[in-house]
């Protein structure tokens, strides 16, 4: 499966998990800070796609990375705090560990080093 794709429908799944989250402050407040991460994802690999230099493509994947990272720390505390379904909690991090991985390994591919 194309990466884009993949990530796409990880995507999905994440704002369908976010709209389950049980009503109150906490699950409100994190949800919001992970659709922005999540989605932002997603958002800076597909303009990364159309960059101008490869500085540019670089910089892009790198804000994708670091949207993955911090959308790591929300679903490990929704995780931690036992708000949200417990099994599409554990596939949506296991699959953005992988995610982040294949960010990870570009940003270093193009910057010339493996």
């Amino acid at each position: 499966m194309e990466f884009k794709t993949r990530l796409y429908n990880w995507v999905l799944r994440l704002v369908k998990f976010i709209d389950s989250l049980p009503k109150g402050n906490v699950s409100e407040v994190m949800g919001k800070q992970l659709l922005r991460s999540g989605t932002s994802i997603l958002a800076n690999y597909v303009e990364a796609n159309s960059a101008s230099s490869k500085r540019d493509f670089i910089n892009f994947f790198t804000h994708s990375l670091k949207s993955a990272n911090e959308s790591k720390v929300w679903l490990t505390l929704l995780r931690d705090l036992n708000k949200g379904d417990e099994k599409e909690l554990r596939w949506l991090l296991e699959e953005l560990l992988e995610i982040a991985n294949v960010l990870a390994s570009s940003i270093l591919t193009m910057k010339g080093r493996k």
